[in-house]
């Protein structure tokens, strides 16, 4: 490696998102290095603290499509061929973190991509000429005029409660051994799956075990966010509601102090009038999150941060808000959809890095947005639209934040038809002056009952109560709302006769194929025939 080395893109992190986007990068020759300060997926060596993931690995499938498959594949990567999947690394429905670490050094291998591991970067700076300087343990320079961070979240985040600093034990690094906790009275500080995770650990050797945050316990069954409480962590609510001392409980911790071998910890709960209470602990844990590191950056290109420093800011572009040519890849990129979709997860952010990638071609190569152009017939829009949702594992996995976009040219009777954009984007674009296009997405319902218990209307007229994911198409002109068509919902996630037919004969008498026809393909045609004035 020369002292002094050029590249036109620079990525920070060699994990499952420095990876996505070098495999593109790779694919269209472009001129860039991976730097990596330890090694590839390192993350995985040490996090989830019990060798298991809560990303779902659903190997088998009622579908051949193996791009509707990635619905339920939540750790590939993605490929122009579907030929490099998770599935051939682990058949457990909660893979391992080793596996996962073997998975991504194989990728970087078959797709040769290049990486510097063993590459500290210590200092960034930015030239009055618009270049990334990059500075390495060794004094190596490396020089880029795109930096693209794709990091993952590397510092604890420690709240600010008093005393706090009395607490040594964090997720990073508390035991995992189970007798270390041998009849001690444990309070872990935050009700995250990190949290849970710890609890579940010792939940039989323990003799209290609690948790404490000031907000609910928030289920991702309920939520449907997969960053929520997932259901493989929930033994100790059952443990708390049946009375065996464990508890999950909601109040702010107002102060801790540390007594001799004890934690004093005076908690003001939440739902009880604003009952104060002071609880002995032998051992507190921190199970708080953690944090966007920016102490590398200096004064010339240092980000804007957001959520209590958590979180850079960036643009719909994922773009840094203050420092143009940095952008973000990874789970740094769930700024932009905090808690709502799956930005924060290898299952959302390889789509956001996909679509990043093209912002970038179109950014610095002047490449247009991938595109098909359609004729602007309500025939063809419901075909091209229903052909994308009976397909789509993006729009599927980034409820609501990604979507197709169709930019309707009524004078010459076309349409273009964009996939996998982000929302915000096409309003912040001039895309969002357009008179006359459509946004595609999937999203769920409102319900504020019990999830297992939800009252269905199954039927077209009725779609725009649907509570599960299904497909919403609005029509906009110049950003303004003008209508809005609920695809009805769907067991199967298929909207078309031709994808369910050798699964489901026939729904309350009528044959499959006259079903969608009446309830899916249909209503969607009216609907384009009325925006486009045909009837």
């Amino acid at each position: 490696m020369d002292k002094n080395s050029t590249y036109d893109y620079v990525v920070i992190g060699a994990g499952p998102a420095g990876l996505q986007l070098g495999y593109f990068l790779e694919k269209a020759g472009h001129n860039y290095l991976i730097l990596d300060a330890k090694e590839v997926g390192s993350f995985f060596t040490k996090y989830p603290k019990n060798n298991k993931l809560i990303s779902f690995n659903k190997v088998h499938s009622i579908y051949d499509d193996p791009e509707i498959q990635l619905r339920w594949d939540w750790n590939s990567l993605l490929t122009d061929d579907y030929d490099f999947l998770f599935r051939d690394y682990s058949k457990r429905l909660y893979p391992h973190s080793n596996e996962m670490l073997s998975y991504l050094k194989d990728f970087a291998t078959r797709y040769s991509l290049k990486i510097q591991q063993r590459t500290k970067i210590v200092q960034v700076s930015k030239d009055n000429n618009g270049f990334f300087c990059l500075v390495d343990q060794n004094n190596s320079v490396y020089i880029c005029r795109c930096l693209i961070v794709a990091t993952g979240f590397s510092k604890p985040y420690i709240p600010e409660i008093p005393g706090i600093e009395t607490v040594e034990e964090g997720y990073e690094n508390v035991s995992m051994n189970p007798e270390d906790f041998l009849g001690q009275k444990v309070l872990i500080i935050g009700k995250a799956n990190s949290g849970f995770e710890i609890a579940d650990n010792i939940l039989e050797t323990a003799s209290l075990v609690h948790l404490a945050s000031p907000e609910s316990v928030e289920l991702a069954w309920q939520t449907r966010h997969p960053g929520h409480l997932r259901a493989d962590y929930t033994r100790i609510l059952d443990t708390y509601q049946l009375k065996l001392l464990n508890g999950a409980l909601d109040g702010t911790i107002e102060k801790i102090e540390r007594r001799n071998k004890t934690f004093v910890v005076t908690i003001n709960y939440t739902h009880a009038n604003s009952e104060v209470e002071e609880l002995a602990y032998d051992r507190v844990i921190r199970c708080t999150g953690f944090k966007f590191d920016d102490s590398i950056f200096d004064d010339t290109c240092c980000p804007k941060l957001i959520l209590n420093g958590r979180l850079p800011a960036m643009t719909s572009m994922w773009e840094s808000s203050n420092v143009p040519g940095l952008f973000f890849a990874g789970t740094h990129m769930q700024a932009r959809d905090f808690k709502k979709s799956s930005s924060a997860f290898i299952d959302g952010f390889r789509y956001n890095i996909r679509t990043l990638y093209h912002f970038i071609e179109s950014k610095y190569h002047q490449q247009q947005l991938p595109n098909n152009l359609v004729e602007a017939s309500s025939a063809n829009l419901q075909k091209a639209t229903m052909a994308r949702i009976c397909r789509t594992s993006a729009l599927w996995a980034q409820f609501g934040f990604l979507c197709d976009l169709i930019v309707v040219d009524e004078q010459n009777k076309q349409a273009q038809y964009y996939p996998e954009l982000p929302v915000d984007y096409i309003h912040d674009s001039p895309f969002g002056k357009s008179e006359h296009y459509y946004i595609i997405t999937f999203e769920w319902g409102d319900w504020d009952g019990d999830v297992f218990a939800i009252d269905r209307h199954p039927s077209h007229d009725k779609s725009y109560t649907n509570v599960f994911l299904h497909p919403i198409v609005r029509r906009y002109t110049g950003g303004e709302l003008i209508a809005t068509h609920h695809v009805l919902e769907d067991l199967f996630g298929m909207y078309c006769y031709e994808g369910i037919a050798d699964i489901r004969q026939s729904i309350s008498g009528r044959h499959l194929k006259q079903y969608h026809y009446e309830e899916h393909e249909r209503p969607l045609y009216d609907f384009f025939a009325k925006q486009l004035k045909e009837k």
